[in-house]
């Protein structure tokens, strides 16, 4: 018999991450949806902050996403006047960070059949217990073999243009390593660029994790292990030089002759397992 789940969703606050979390309101009853301010001091993070080398990393991606971003070019890919926005604000939630003592409550409160994420930070301690069903999580690469940060870049990098995507998978304590619910690949034509890529892997996988909410409601079982550990990507490995090459691949015509469709993988399993039992 199908149940419409009563879900709880953890966020970042992008366009993006609006346009997946009105995707999911449709597809199943949300209880909350929380945001993390990133509001939370401590002298560690100022300390590491500070460092030269984070410090000067920090500078340089700043200044190169406000050179991307002029324009509010995301906000007009996802939505049409461009004005990014939530179509339920009454059920935004905001914390200090996601792993906060008071979003384990609200889970706790609430008690959501499923946890729900996208562009959050790492899930840690308590909430990692949380939801009947568990915790789902979309991830903007295609697992293993490409975990972590700058995926899509990461995959230009690498020639293999093929390969960009967003993982939809179970979370566990480690990083973009649980089980897998779907592969989400975007068309990708010759025109494209990093952000293009990564925006419309960003919106097929809206889709289809509403699909996979549906579906989960409906009996059906997802999650298969990794096949292999793959390949952690992290934000400090990205610079100037990498940038420099990516954009020359790019100029040199790496998707010159390129026409890929969207494709969509689902990993079916057995019935996910009820953890309030």
């Amino acid at each position: 018999m199908a149940e419409r789940l009563r879900i709880m969703l953890l966020c970042g606050r992008s366009p993006r991450h609006l346009h997946v979390a009105n995707a999911l309101c449709e597809a199943a009853d949300v209880v909350a949806i929380v945001n993390e301010t990133g509001s939370a001091f401590s002298w560690k993070k100022l300390f590491k902050t500070l460092r030269p080398d984070n410090l000067l990393r920090k500078v340089w991606r700043w200044l190169r996403d406000r050179r991307r971003y002029t324009g509010n070019p995301e906000g007009r890919f996802f939505f049409a006047d461009g004005v990014a926005r939530l179509n339920h604000p009454e059920l935004l939630r905001e914390f200090p960070h996601i792993n906060h003592p008071d979003v384990v409550a609200l889970a706790r409160e609430l008690k959501p059949d499923l946890l729900c994420v996208f562009g959050t930070s790492l899930i840690r301690g308590d909430l990692l217990k949380e939801g009947r069903l568990g915790i789902a999580n979309l991830h903007g690469g295609l697992s293993p073999e490409y975990r972590g940060a700058d995926c899509t870049f990461w995959a230009l990098y690498n020639g293999e243009p093929e390969k960009v995507g967003c993982t939809l998978h179970w979370i566990d304590a480690g990083i973009d390593t649980g089980g897998l619910i779907a592969h989400i690949s975007p068309e990708v034509g010759a025109d494209d660029d990093e952000l293009k890529l990564f925006w419309r892997a960003v919106q097929t996988s809206a889709e289809v994790y509403a699909e996979f909410v549906r579906r989960l409601g409906e009996g059906e079982g997802f999650g298969q292990r990794q096949p292999h550990k793959g390949r952690l990507y992290q934000v400090k490995q990205r610079g100037l030089s990498q940038e420099r090459q990516v954009d020359r691949s790019l100029r040199d015509g790496l998707l010159r002759d390129l026409t890929l469709p969207r494709r969509v993988t689902w990993f079916t399993a057995p019935a996910q397992k009820d953890r309030s039992r």
